[in-house]
C-alpha cells in the first residue's frame, strides 16, 4: 500500500500477482521448494521492531475502546457464559491470527516473496489453490481490502459516537441543559477533518503519545471506581437470556479483534519467527489482552450490574470532578486515535483512485476524498448515535468477517492440495470456524438492527 510503481516492479509478489494463471507444474515446483527459500532473510530490516515492541503494538491495537465495552458484554452473557465465552473467543481470535500469519509465511516461501500484506496473502492463496477458484484470486484481494476499509470505517464511527456520548454527559451536567447528542457529533467535524488530512504517520506520533497517556490515566481511574464499587453478585447475574447471547459474542469480537494490524506488525519484526510458536509474541500478547478483558468485564459488571453501558466510563458518577476528568481524558484519547484508526482505509482508498487524477490535481483530489470519507463517518454516526447496538453491529458484520471468516478460508485454500492433515482435520476445523462466524454475523447483526430500530422508535414517541 502506498508503494510507487518503481518499488512495485521490483517486488516478487507483484510479479507473481501480475499473472492470472499459473501452470500446475509451476505450483508443484513452488511446493517442492517451500523449505528452500527463507523469506525472513530477504526482508528489509532497517527499521525492524523488537519482540517487545511488537508486543506493545499488538496490545495497543487490541486495548482500545473495546475493553470499556466488556461490562456490557458480560451483562449480555452473564458471568458464567460471559467469562468462559471471553476465553473461548480470545482463543478463536488468537488461532485465526496464527493461521493467517502461518499461511502468509508458507505462501511467501511458495512464491519466493519476502513478505505479504493481508490482501496479498489472500490473493496468493487463491492463485495457488485449486484450479476452479484461481479466477477468484483478484476478487479475494479486492474483498480483503474492502473488508479492511469497512472495518476501520465502522470502528471510526464507533469512536465518534463514544466521544460525543462522553462530552454530552459532562457538558449536560455542567450547563444543566440537555443538548441533542447529534449536535455534539457535529461539533467534532473540524477536529475530525484535520486529523483525516494527516498523510504521514510520523505526524500522528505526538497524538498517539498523548492518546496513550490519556488512555492509561483514564483506565487507571476507571479501575479505581470499579473496584471500589464492586457488589456481591446475585444469582441472576450468573446467566442471561438466550436472546442476549448474540449481542455478547458480537461485542466481545469487536473488543478483542485487532487483526487489521497483525500483518504489518508481523512483517516489521526483527525476528519474524518469534511471532508464532510457544512462547511467542502472539501468545504473550493475546494472553495479556484476554486476561485484562475478562477482569474488566467481570469486575465492571459486578460493580454496575444491569445498568452497565456501552462504555463503562459512562457509568461513572457525573457529579464528581474526577469522574468527569476520566470521561474527558478517554474521549480525548479516542479523538487523537481517530487519525490513526482512519489512516489505513484512507491510504487504501486513495491508492485505488489516484490514477484517475493528473499530477496537477492529485493533491486537491486527495484532500476532497479525505474530507468526504471523514464526513461519511460523521453521517453514519448521526444516523446511528446509539453506542450499545452500534458496537454489536460493527463486531458482528466487520470484525467477524475480517478476523475469523477470511483467515479460515485462506488457510483452507492454501492447504487444499495436500496439507489438510489427517482425515482433513483442517477442513473440519475451519468449517466450524466459518459456522461460528456466520452465526455471529447473522444473529448479531439481526439483534443489533432490532435494537437500533427500537432506539429510533423511542425517539419518535
Amino acid at each position: 500500500m502506498g508503494r510507487t510503481e518503481k518499488e512495485q516492479s521490483g517486488n516478487p509478489m507483484t510479479e507473481f500477482s501480475s499473472s492470472t494463471k499459473i501452470a500446475p507444474t509451476i505450483i508443484g515446483e513452488y511446493k517442492e521448494k517451500d523449505e528452500l527459500y527463507d523469506p525472513f532473510e530477504h526482508r528489509d530490516k532497517t527499521h525492524a521492531t523488537s519482540d517487545l515492541g511488537s508486543v506493545m503494538h499488538l496490545l495497543k491495537s487490541s486495548l482500545g475502546t473495546g475493553i470499556l465495552a466488556m461490562p456490557l458484554a458480560m451483562k449480555n452473557g452473564g458471568l458464567v457464559i460471559g467469562g468462559i465465552g471471553t476465553l473461548i473467543i480470545g482463543f478463536i481470535c488468537a488461532h485465526c491470527v496464527h493461521i493467517l500469519v502461518r499461511s502468509s509465511h508458507v505462501l511467501c516461501r511458495r512464491t519466493k516473496t519476502p513478505q505479504m500484506t493481508y490482501a496479498e496473502t489472500a490473493y496468493a492463496a487463491f492463485l495457488s489453490g485449486p484450479k476452479r477458484i484461481r479466477p477468484w484470486a483478484n476478487f479475494s484481494r479486492i474483498f480483503v481490502n474492502a473488508a479492511l476499509c469497512a472495518t476501520y470505517v465502522g470502528g471510526a464511527c464507533v469512536y465518534i459516537v463514544f466521544i460525543a456520548n462522553s462530552l454530552k454527559q459532562v457538558m449536560d451536567f455542567r450547563t444543566g441543559k440537555p443538548i441533542d447528542l447529534r449536535l455534539y457529533i457535529l461539533s467534532l467535524i473540524p477536529a475530525l477533518v484535520l486529523l483525516g488530512q494527516v498523510r504521514n504517520l510520523k505526524y500522528l506520533v505526538p497524538f498517539s503519545m498523548l492518546a496513550n497517556i490519556f488512555m492509561i490515566s483514564g483506565f487507571s481511574i476507571t479501575l479505581y471506581y470499579i473496584f471500589t464499587n464492586i457488589q456481591p453478585f446475585k444469582d441472576e447475574m450468573l446467566f442471561s437470556s438466550v436472546e442476549q447471547l448474540p449481542r455478547f459474542f458480537a461485542t466481545v469480537i469487536f473488543a478483542i479483534e485487532g487483526i487489521g494490524v497483525v500483518m504489518p506488525v508481523a512483517n516489521s519484526m526483527r525476528n519474524p519467527h518469534h511471532f508464532l510458536g510457544c512462547p511467542s509474541v502472539l501468545n504473550v500478547s493475546m494472553t495479556i489482552v484476554v486476561s485484562l478483558y475478562a477482569v474488566m468485564g467481570i469486575s465492571g459488571y459486578l460493580a454496575y450490574g444491569k445498568s452497565a453501558k456501552g462504555s463503562i466510563t459512562l457509568n461513572l458518577p457525573t457529579e464528581e470532578d474526577l469522574a468527569q476528568a476520566v470521561k474527558l481524558l478517554i474521549a480525548a484519547a479516542v479523538l487523537f486515535t481517530y487519525g490513526l484508526q482512519y489512516f489505513v482505509p484512507l491510504e487504501i482508498i486513495w491508492n485505488s483512485m489516484k490514477h484517475r487524477f493528473s499530477h496537477k490535481y492529485a493533491a486537491i483530489g486527495e484532500t476532497v476524498m479525505r474530507i468526504c470519507m471523514v464526513m461519511l463517518t460523521v453521517i453514519v454516526a448521526l444516523a446511528v448515535p446509539e453506542l450499545d447496538p452500534f458496537i454489536s453491529l460493527v463486531g458482528a458484520v466487520f470484525f467477524s468477517t475480517l478476523g475469523i471468516t477470511i483467515p479460515a478460508i485462506v488457510e483452507t485454500v492454501s492447504c487444499w492440495e495436500s496439507h489438510l492433515g489427517a482425515f482433513k482435520w483442517r477442513l473440519w476445523k475451519n468449517s466450524i470456524l466459518l459456522v461460528f462466524s456466520l452465526l455471529a454475523l447473522i444473529f448479531g447483526s439481526w439483534m443489533s438492527i432490532v435494537d437500533i430500530i427500537n432506539a429510533y422508535d423511542k425517539e419518535t414517541v
